[in-house]
């Protein structure tokens, strides 16, 4: 909730200040329950605790790679429950959270997708994943970074009303202070909601899901390419309005014999002209109900090869393939 919600929720005729010092302590004290709340009046507490609560996720599940990655499975008010995943690397950290339960999209080789959507998140309730995973952690001193990609389940777009409102909480000052720099929003194409999305005032950076490069093969791979066509995708990435220190990224998911053939990397480079960005190559992980194949490492180092003549391209690494924590293996799996 932002400051303006929270005035809601105080008994009727207190201050308007009362509703800032709730939010900083929700979120910059990051109490864990309200009666914890000692800048509030003890009567105030009491009031707020016996008819509301914080609504923090709960602890399902927990699963540990050994990579050293983290899957938690964590339960809603609801009693649904969503994925978020902890990637320690060095001296970076990444959180990886999710945006719906479920997901709408249908991408082919996603084991989210075999979910359908149960319901979008409230911005919360996004929020409530970082603060639970990183109090779990120790990531919420003020001497350690760590960056949050919104690439667990579901679509970010199709929430975006949530996702910003997530956003301009975790970069408040007053409340988690994150820089903008360290937020990622992953996208399969919501052409419309990409333009949305540019002219929002504080808004994390973008990533599109490519995954193909000619519209038929996106099409069989992603459906929704069929509503918002790949020549959309690309006049929305050209018209997007990069902030001076940004890039756009670009995810490619590489499946064997599928789309990783020279052809499809020449293809790309063609497709990324002249726009300011970065290519992200991802081999497939596999999991049960998908019906791809892993391409070999040299076929991937051959895409890499051809692509990053012209763009930068990296190959992420697989984390928590053992775990089911990798990209496209989030599905509540409880192995």
């Amino acid at each position: 909730m932002e400051v303006s919600d929270l005035r809601q929720v105080l008994p009727a005729g207190e201050p308007a200040y009362r509703a800032a010092q709730l939010y900083r302590a929700i979120y910059r004290q990051k109490v864990e329950n309200l009666i914890q709340i000692s800048t509030l009046p003890a009567g105030v507490r009491d009031e707020l605790a016996s008819h509301a609560e914080l609504g923090l996720p709960e602890l399902d599940r927990r699963f540990e790679s050994i990579d050293g990655t983290r899957r938690y499975l964590l339960r809603l008010a609801d009693g649904r429950t969503v994925e978020t995943v902890l990637m320690p690397e060095g001296e970076r950290d990444t959180v990886c959270i999710s945006s719906q339960v479920g997901c709408p999209v249908d991408c082919k080789f996603c084991m989210t997708a075999l979910m359908g959507l149960e319901r979008s998140l409230t911005a919360g309730e996004i929020v409530g994943q970082v603060l639970f995973v990183a109090r779990d952690n120790g990531l919420l001193a003020d001497d350690k970074r760590f960056n949050i990609v919104m690439m667990g389940m579901g679509e970010p777009l199709l929430n975006l009303a949530n996702v910003l409102k997530a956003t301009r909480i975790l970069c408040d000052p007053e409340a988690i202070g994150m820089s903008e720099r360290r937020i990622t929003v992953s996208t399969s194409g919501i052409v419309p909601k990409i333009e949305e999305l540019g002219k929002a005032e504080v808004r994390p950076k973008l990533a599109v899901s490519l995954n193909a490069s000619t519209e038929e093969s996106r099409q069989g791979l992603m459906p929704i390419t069929r509503k918002w066509h790949l020549k959309d995708l690309m006049e929305a990435c050209r018209a997007y309005p990069l902030r001076p220190w940004e890039k756009l990224t670009f995810e490619y998911v590489l499946l064997g014999g599928v789309n990783d053939s020279d052809a499809d990397a020449r293809r790309v480079v063609r497709l990324l002209a002249n726009l300011n960005c970065k290519v992200n190559l991802i081999a497939l992980n596999p999991g049960p109900g998908i019906p791809y194949e892993t391409p070999a490492p040299e076929r991937v180092a051959a895409f890499q090869e051809i692509v990053r003549r012209s763009v930068p391209c990296f190959i992420r690494k697989p984390r928590g393939l053992d775990i089911f924590a990798a990209c496209g293996q989030l599905k509540r799996n409880s192995a």
